[in-house]
C-alpha cells in the first residue's frame, strides 16, 4: 500500500496543501475548536464495523461483535456502534453503566474484568449482563451474591488462559502462565463442575491473547489450544455451550510501511477453523463472539496539536506541542508509534528531523523522535494519527492539565461530543477541611 493509499485508509488526505480529515478542512475546524483536540470520524467507525461483520457473517452466520469499551468509552461512539448492531465488552462497572447510560440492553453486554470485588459482581448481577469470571474465587463469591440477592442462576461465564499470547507490547499480552488473566487449563474441568453444582443452567467460554497483533498467525495456536479445551469439557461435563468467545487483539497498521490484518486470512484461518471444528464436535451450535476495541475505533480518530516551540539545543531540534502525554499517553507508556503529519504542506521545503514533544515536565513527554517532517514553524499544526482507541480513554491531569473536547465528523459536518475541561473542572471535586481555611 502506498503512502496516500495508506492516508486516505485512515481518511486523510492534502487539497491545495491543506490537510482535510472525512473531507473536513483541519485548518478551519480549529478555528472553532482550538487545540488540543480529538477528532473522530462516524465513517470510518461504521467502515471498520461493516468490514469485520461482513467477513465472519461469510464463515459462521450466528455471531456477535462486542466492541471492547476500554479502547474508547465516549458515549457517542457507543451509540454509533450500537446502531450498527454491535454488542459490548465492559472490564469495569463504569463501563457497564456507559452502556445503560446509553439504553444498550444488558444481555449485549459481556462483563470481563479481573480481580473483582463483590461490589463489581453485585452491581453486575442487579443489571443483569453477562459475566465472564477470571479466578475460582470469584465462582465462590458470585455464588453467595446470587444467593443472597435470590437471583436466578442462569448463564455463566469463564476466562480461559491458553498460555499462549501474543501483542504489539509485553503491557499487552493477556496470556501465559505468568500474566494475571483467566484460568488456566488444569482449573477448567473444576471450575464448570462448580458452576453446575452451585445451580448455573448455561454456559459460555472465553479467551482473549493479546492487544495489537498484526499477524494472524499469532492467533492461530491459541485458538486450537482454546478449541482442544473446549472438545474436553463437552466431552468430560457434556456442557452444550451457549456462546465461544475468541477475545479481540486485531491491530491496525500504525506504521506506513505496516501492512493492515490479512481479514480474509483471519477468516480462513480462525473463524473458517472454528467453524469447521464445531461441526466436527456435532455440539449444539454455540453464537461466536468476537471483542475489537483498536481495529473499530483506532483508525478514526486524529489529535490536532499546535507548536508553541522550536528549540534547536545546539544538537537536537525539538518541535514543542500543546499535547502532551496526558493527552496520549501511547508513546511513552509503551514506546509505541503514532505517525505525525504537518496539516498544512509547505511547497519545496526543507527536511529537517525533530523530536516531537509535549509540555509535560517528564523526560518521557516524548511523541516521536527523529521524525523528518518539513521545516516546521512555531504555530504550525500537526496531526497525530490513530488516536481512537486507548487515546482520551488513558488520557489524565496529569501536571494538572485540563483534557481536550472531542469532535465528531458526520457528512462533512462537527459535532462536540466532549466538552475540553477548564481549570476550574481540576478541582472541582476537591474539599479543604475548614480547619485550613483558617
Amino acid at each position: 500500500m502506498n503512502y496516500e493509499k495508506w492516508l486516505e485508509r485512515k481518511g486523510l488526505r492534502y487539497l491545495n496543501g491543506e490537510l482535510l480529515f472525512d473531507e473536513v478542512n483541519v485548518n478551519e475546524l480549529i478555528k472553532e475548536y482550538d487545540t488540543p483536540v480529538y477528532v473522530v470520524s462516524e465513517r470510518i467507525i461504521r467502515e471498520r464495523y461493516r468490514e469485520l461483520k461482513s467477513l465472519i457473517n461469510s464463515y459462521y452466520k450466528k455471531n456477535s461483535i462486542h466492541f471492547a469499551i476500554k479502547a474508547n468509552s465516549n458515549l457517542s461512539i457507543l451509540k454509533i456502534l450500537h446502531s450498527e448492531g454491535s454488542s459490548f465488552d465492559c472490564s469495569s462497572v463504569g463501563e457497564i453503566h456507559a452502556c445503560l447510560k446509553v439504553n444498550i440492553n444488558p444481555n449485549k453486554i459481556i462483563y470481563t474484568g479481573n480481580m473483582f470485588t463483590n461490589d463489581d459482581l453485585e452491581f453486575a448481577v442487579k443489571n443483569g449482563v453477562i459475566i465472564n469470571l477470571d479466578s475460582l474465587s470469584q465462582l465462590y463469591r458470585l455464588n453467595k451474591i446470587y444467593d443472597k440477592l435470590n437471583e436466578d442462576k442462569d448463564l455463566i461465564s469463564f476466562r480461559i488462559n491458553p498460555e499462549f499470547g501474543a501483542g504489539h507490547h509485553s503491557h499487552t499480552i493477556t496470556a501465559g502462565k505468568d500474566v494475571k488473566f483467566g484460568l488456566l487449563k488444569e482449573q477448567v474441568i473444576r471450575a464448570y463442575s462448580l458452576a453446575k453444582k452451585f445451580g448455573f443452567k448455561r454456559f459460555g467460554i472465553h479467551q482473549h491473547i493479546g492487544s495489537g497483533i498484526l499477524d494472524v498467525r499469532d492467533f492461530e495456536l491459541a485458538t486450537r489450544e482454546f478449541l482442544d479445551i473446549i472438545e474436553n469439557l463437552v466431552d468430560k461435563l457434556s456442557i452444550e455451550f451457549e456462546f465461544i468467545d475468541i477475545g479481540g487483539g486485531l491491530g491496525i497498521p500504525y506504521k506506513p510501511e505496516e501492512k493492515p490484518l490479512d481479514l480474509k486470512l483471519y477468516g480462513k484461518l480462525i473463524i473458517n477453523f472454528i467453524n469447521e471444528r464445531i461441526k466436527k464436535l456435532g455440539i449444539f451450535e454455540p453464537e461466536l463472539k468476537i471483542e475489537p476495541g483498536r481495529f473499530l475505533c483506532a483508525e478514526s480518530s486524529v489529535i490536532l496539536t499546535r507548536i508553541n516551540t522550536i528549540k534547536f539545543n545546539g544538537h537536537k531540534y525539538f518541535a514543542g506541542v500543546d499535547a502532551g502525554f496526558n493527552t496520549l499517553i501511547r508513546p511513552a507508556f509503551y514506546g509505541a508509534y503514532h505517525h505525525i503529519i504537518p496539516c498544512n504542506i509547505k511547497i519545496d521545503a526543507e527536511k529537517v528531523k525533530y523530536n516531537v514533544v509535549g509540555p509535560i515536565c517528564e523526560s518521557g513527554d516524548v511523541f516521536g523522535k527523529e521524525r523528518e517532517l518539513q521545516k516546521l514553524e512555531e504555530g504550525d499544526l500537526l496531526a497525530i494519527l490513530d488516536a481512537g482507541a486507548y487515546g482520551f480513554t488513558m488520557s489524565s491531569n496529569y501536571n494538572s492539565r485540563p483534557r481536550p473536547a472531542e469532535i465528531l465528523i458526520k457528512n462533512g459536518k462537527t459535532y462536540q461530543i466532549r466538552e475540553a475541561e477548564t481549570l476550574e473542572d481540576l478541582f472541582r471535586f476537591q474539599k479543604i477541611p475548614k480547619y485550613l481555611l483558617k
